[in-house]
C-alpha cells in the first residue's frame, strides 16, 4: 500500500490539517498508522520482537497502541490518536475511521480469533468500545462512548452501553440519537422519579385541601 494514500486520507477526513506537509509531519493518526504497516510487515515475516519494537516505539511516540499483528485495509484514518487501543486479530476493513479513546479490544486470553472484525466504510466515534471476536458490518456508525458486544449489521448506527442498533437501512429503530445524546439510563430515572414525587406532591395537596374543607364544615 502507497503511503502517500493514507496521507490523502488523512487530508481528506481531517479539515484541521492544510497540507500534505502538515499531515506528514504533525499528524499523531498517519504517523500510528505508517508504523503499525512497517511492524506489520515484520510480524507477517516472523521477526516479532522487531514487530514489537516499532510497536512500542508507535505507542510513545502517537498515544496510540496498535499490535503488529492486527490487519488494517485501505483509507484507514485514526482522529488524535491518544487512547486507541487495537489488538493483536482484529481485522479492519476499507475507509474506517476512529477517534480518539476507540478500543478494538478482547474478552479472552485463549489462543485465536479474540478481537473484531470491522467492516468496510465504518466510523466509531470517540471512546467507543468493540470486545470481542464479534463481526461490524459494512457502512456502520458507532456512537461516543458506546460498548459493542455482539455483532452488528450493515448500514446500521449503534449507540448506548451496552451498544443497540437505533437505526438500520435508514429506518429508525427506536430513536435516531446524535453522539451528544446518547440514552443515559440514570437521567431517565431521576426524571421518572422527579415526575413521580411531583404527582404525588399534587394529589397529596389535593387531599389535604379536601380534608380541610370537610372539618370546615
Amino acid at each position: 500500500m502507497n503511503w502517500k494514500d493514507d496521507v490523502q486520507t488523512v487530508l481528506e477526513r481531517d479539515p484541521a490539517t492544510k497540507s500534505f506537509r502538515e499531515a506528514i509531519y504533525f499528524s499523531p493518526g498517519l504517523h500510528a498508522i505508517l508504523l503499525q504497516r512497517i511492524s506489520h510487515r515484520q510480524y507477517l515475516k516472523g521477526n516479532f520482537v522487531m514487530a514489537r519494537a516499532i510497536n512500542y516505539f508507535a505507542r510513545f511516540l502517537t498515544g496510540a497502541d496498535i499490535h503488529p499483528g492486527a490487519t488494517i485495509g485501505s483509507g484507514f484514518f485514526i482522529d488524535h490518536a491518544v487512547g486507541v487501543v487495537i489488538g493483536e486479530t482484529t481485522i479492519i476493513g476499507d475507509n474506517v475511521s476512529l477517534f480518539q479513546g476507540v478500543t478494538l479490544g478482547g474478552v479472552s486470553t485463549s489462543p485465536g480469533k479474540r478481537h473484531p472484525t470491522i467492516g468496510n466504510n465504518v466510523t466509531i466515534g470517540a471512546g467507543a468500545k468493540v470486545l470481542g471476536n464479534l463481526t461490524i458490518g459494512n457502512n456502520v456508525k458507532i456512537g461516543a462512548g458506546s460498548v459493542v458486544v455482539r455483532d452488528v449489521p450493515p448500514d446500521s448506527t449503534v449507540v448506548g452501553v451496552p451498544g443497540r442498533v437505533v437505526k438500520r437501512e435508514g429506518t429508525c429503530v427506536k430513536v435516531d440519537l446524535r453522539h451528544d445524546e446518547l440514552p443515559d439510563p440514570l437521567r431517565d430515572a431521576m426524571m421518572q422519579l422527579t415526575n413521580n414525587i411531583s404527582e404525588l406532591d399534587h394529589r397529596l395537596e389535593r387531599l389535604e385541601k379536601l380534608i380541610n374543607e370537610n372539618k370546615e364544615k
